[in-house]
């Protein structure tokens, strides 16, 4: 016997369903594709990468341990990786020493911020987002930018470091099919 509930509770499993399977579709067939695009405009918005270090370790065990968690869970790394980055570029003004080109800048923000909004459609906003995560960029922005006073040099570790979270969350991606 069918009451109101149940079949409440089946719509709201087939529409879940229906997310989870639209989220699969749209990482398998167009998430490498604004990465390639953002990879590109991040290249071309300066010269040559910088071979220095910065003073903030990646944090590869991170990456190893996601690559073990559930799909949803690396959904959500994705989602909030490409957040945090979007909030370290976006969120400090503070480029005047740079000499990138701007246009390359604002192309590479903008696909950044559509892949962001594709990726936050499949995730729930009550998890709340891997503090190891967020915590090694909030040290990349202090113990790089704040600590370098914003220079060219520290913009670019920053390029740098970007370069090397984008190319890790395609290896990622490549993994979850």
């Amino acid at each position: 016997m069918c009451t109101m509930q149940s079949w409440t509770c089946l719509f709201l499993i087939l529409c879940s369903m229906q997310s989870v399977c639209h989220c699969c579709d749209w990482i398998q067939h167009h998430f490498g594709h604004l990465s390639a695009e953002y990879l590109s405009q991040l290249e071309q918005m300066g010269g040559d990468i910088t071979k220095q270090n910065a003073p903030v370790l990646f944090p590869t065990s991170l990456y190893r341990h996601i690559y073990d968690a559930e799909f949803e869970d690396k959904v959500r790394f994705l989602n909030e990786t490409i957040y945090q980055i979007i909030k370290l570029f976006d969120g400090n003004r503070n480029r005047k020493s740079v000499t990138w080109d701007k246009k390359n800048l604002d192309d590479f923000l903008n696909i950044l911020d559509r892949q962001f909004e594709n990726l936050s459609s499949c995730v729930s906003p009550v998890v709340k987002p891997e503090k190891r995560l967020k915590r090694y960029f909030r040290n990349l922005n202090r113990k790089v930018l704040r600590k370098m006073n914003y220079s060219a040099e520290a913009w670019e570790l920053i390029r740098k470091e970007t370069k090397r979270h984008l190319q890790r969350l395609d290896i990622l991606v490549g993994q979850m099919y």
